[in-house]
């Protein structure tokens, strides 16, 4: 049931949109391909498997028979010995003599070794000295290692041999006799060391003579340990028998482990290398090629140079090749694994495998025998990841950069706003908000991969698509707090600035879209960055439709922005205005003239400030809304209309107000001739309040032919 809902889950996760079922083809072809990798390192591995398996096999039953014989020849020995002692008349006589003669010359043979134990250990320990001062020959090496080796025998032997004394109070006094032993062992032992660490090294430098004296002390050391191992199966499996011959008894009787040693060394070589390599991919990430030449090179002074130096039987290159492979997965998996990786060095890790197959192939090394996979087969997660990556950084910045606009326009913090080259208002982020997606775009494009391009695209279409559904609710938000403020006084304080804002934030909208012959918008240009990085499917059938809704709704943006600071003006400016119209007072008062010279006021203070195309958008909303109010201030509260009074000549007075305010805006020379408005198009709209007059003025019998003109006319305009 897990493994099924995995399934599903990382489905969904290809196949996120309608559209990704174009890649199932594609998929299923990588799918394929991949299955045919990993049967076939199967088959391979199965293979070799069964092969050791059955080596192992066949040498367990040789060795079982070997085993068997020895049995029956020793038990033949052992029959033979007593019968012959039966044959022989006074036997056990001559035997004890034997035994007598044969201690006597081995404790003759260990009295001398003692006594030129000390002197001998001093001739090593000058050859040590004469080795130190030539480090890259050692030249005494194979000699040292011979008197050592003989050194070792006699102090074992002789340890031994007190261990199974009755008496055994001299022990404390041998061993600290042979101490200085283990001192000059320690000697040696650091000579080796650093024979194994610069191994390479001496390989390149073409000093065969020590890299071949050094294998046959490691190849010597191996035997001896496995003749240590073997007498030691032996002796506790047949530890009666084994007592009795002296060919068991004697020799080395430890494990020394330069072979271990030896191996080890190979990756305390390595290991720096490998830490200098991430100093090195931490700071540059897309050099991980050039950084790990190191890697490729020892291998091949291995192939080439040391191979016919080592026992064959040792397989130097493939032993090499093993350690250094397990290393190079240890440290890939490493930062793979680590939470904090940037999408740069999660894509150069990526890039790397396919690379380093190929070089390692080119040493004569193929994929299957390396193993493990030296990133696990993971290049699929991995790319998921490393697009997740780049989303992640995406949502990030994005977020960061509208709190901050947010925090800078609730507090209407002083100088929070910028100009462009042509004066217009403009907040501060926008710039740097297309300057982040093209550098996220250009990171994705650099995977080469249209699947991380795809999904880096999807996620910033949804932030783009986002940040202007927030805007428009912090703007209705904040402009609530001014249409219900109650300061009778004036504009509410911070007015000002909410409307420079709302300025601001338009013009930036224009700017997002607006293509000139000098310079194309930033949604022009960021279509053209990720054109070459889709598929022409997802380039026709999402990125393009979707680059369109975005571009509407900045259009959609710009426009409620200067909805609203249109509306600001009538529920602020003309709070005490409007509600006069067709009462009393409006007889008495130019209200209309106030209104007009009110508008006069905004369009000075803001025509150079806001984009020219905004310009139009701004007479038609004031016109409109201009027309709503007036319109609809037949509810205010005292409003009548008696045919006694002169409300025809007031109506006319004020649509001809209106009419000559914005006939005369194309004429303004602050305003530059920006205005392109359809003056005509006003003056239609307006004609509305004609039909108002009219019903007004008309008898009874002639209100329902004036209604049925103004339905005919205006059919779809609710009246009530």
């Amino acid at each position: 049931m897990a493994e099924t809902e995995g399934t599903i889950v990382e489905l969904a996760d290809l196949l996120r949109h309608p559209e990704d079922l174009d890649k199932i083809s594609f998929l299923k072809s990588e799918f394929t391909r991949k299955k045919a990798a990993i049967d076939g390192q199967l088959k391979i591995g199965l293979k070799d498997q069964l092969e050791v398996t059955q080596n192992g096999m066949n040498s367990i039953g040789d060795g079982q028979r070997t085993v068997n014989q020895i049995k029956e020849e020793m038990m033949k020995i052992d029959k033979l010995c007593a019968e012959a002692q039966n044959m022989i008349r006074d036997f056990p006589d001559l035997n004890l003599v034997s035994q007598v003669h044969r201690n006597f010359t081995q404790v003759e043979a260990m009295k001398a070794n003692i006594e030129s134990f000390d002197e001998r250990l001093k001739d090593l320990e000058q050859l040590l000295r004469e080795d130190d001062q030539d480090m890259e020959n050692q030249p005494n090496l194979l000699n040292i290692h011979h008197g050592l080796t003989q050194l070792r025998d006699i102090r074992d032997d002789a340890m031994d041999q007190i261990k199974r004394a009755s008496d055994t109070s001299l022990e404390s006094h041998l061993q600290d006799y042979f101490t200085r032993l283990d001192d000059v062992v320690d000697w040696f032992d650091d000579h080796i060391g650093t024979a194994c660490m610069n191994l390479i090294p001496l390989v390149q430098a073409d000093n065969k003579g020590m890299v071949v004296r050094l294998a046959l002390i490691i190849e010597e050391e191996e035997k001896s340990d496995k003749k240590v191992k073997e007498l030691q199966d032996a002796q506790r499996e047949y530890k009666d028998l084994a007592s009795r011959f002296k060919s068991m008894t004697t020799g080395p009787k430890q494990l020394r482990g330069y072979k271990e040693k030896f191996l080890k060394a190979i990756e305390f070589y390595a290991q720096p290398q490998f830490d200098k390599a991430e100093e090195r991919f931490l700071e540059e990430p897309d050099k991980l090629a050039n950084i790990m030449k190191w890697y490729f090179n020892d291998l091949y002074v291995v192939k080439v140079g040391m191979v016919g130096l080592m026992p064959k039987k040792w397989k130097i290159f493939k032993t090499y090749t093993d350690i250094y492979h397990r290393m190079m997965h240890d440290w890939l998996v490493k930062h793979i694994d680590n939470p904090e990786l940037s999408p740069p060095h999660m894509l150069s890790i990526i890039d790397w495998s396919e690379k380093y197959y190929t070089k390692m192939a080119k040493l004569g090394c193929d994929a299957p025998a390396l193993q493990p996979h030296v990133l696990d087969n993971r290049e699929g997660e991995l790319v998921r990841e490393y697009r997740q990556l780049i989303v992640k950084s995406v949502d990030e910045w994005m977020d960061r950069m509208f709190a901050a606009d947010r925090k800078s326009f609730i507090s209407r913090a002083p100088d929070s706003l910028d100009t462009d080259a042509h004066g217009y208002f403009r907040t501060k982020t926008l710039g740097d908000m297309w300057r982040m997606l093209k550098e996220q775009t250009a990171v994705a494009g650099s995977s080469n991969r249209a699947d991380v391009a795809e999904g880096v695209f999807d996620a910033m279409f949804r932030a783009l698509k986002s940040r202007q559904n927030l805007w428009q609710n912090i703007i209705d938000s904040e402009a609530q707090k001014f249409k219900h403020s109650n300061n009778d006084g004036g504009a509410p304080e911070g007015m000002q600035v909410f409307q420079d804002w709302l300025v601001a934030i338009a013009n930036d909208q224009i700017a997002c879209i607006d293509d000139t012959e000098d310079q194309q918008s930033y949604l022009t240009r960021f279509h053209h960055d990720l054109s070459p990085l889709v598929t022409p499917a997802y380039l026709s059938r999402t990125a393009t439709p979707t680059l369109d809704t975005l571009r509407d709704g900045f259009v959609d943006l710009g426009t409620h922005c200067i909805t609203t600071f249109v509306s600001l003006i009538f529920t602020v400016d003309f709070r005490s205005t409007v509600p006069d119209l067709f009462t009393p007072k409006w007889y008495q008062e130019y209200a209309m003239k106030r209104i007009t010279t009110t508008f006069d006021d905004y369009m000075a203070d803001y025509s150079k400030v806001l984009h020219h195309s905004l310009l139009d958008v701004l007479i038609e909303e004031l016109a409109d809304e201009l027309l709503v109010h007036y319109l609809s201030a037949v509810r205010n509260k005292g409003a009548k209309f008696r045919r006694g009074e002169p409300f025809t000549e007031k109506f006319k007075d004020d649509v001809l107000t209106a009419f000559e305010f914005f006939s005369n805006l194309g004429a303004k020379p602050e305003l530059g001739g920006a205005v392109t408005v359809d003056f005509g198009a006003i003056k239609q709209k307006w004609r509305v309040v004609d039909y108002m007059v009219r019903l007004l003025e008309a008898d009874k019998a002639g209100v329902a032919g004036v209604y049925g003109d103004f339905k005919r006319e205006y059919w779809d305009l609710q009246v009530g």
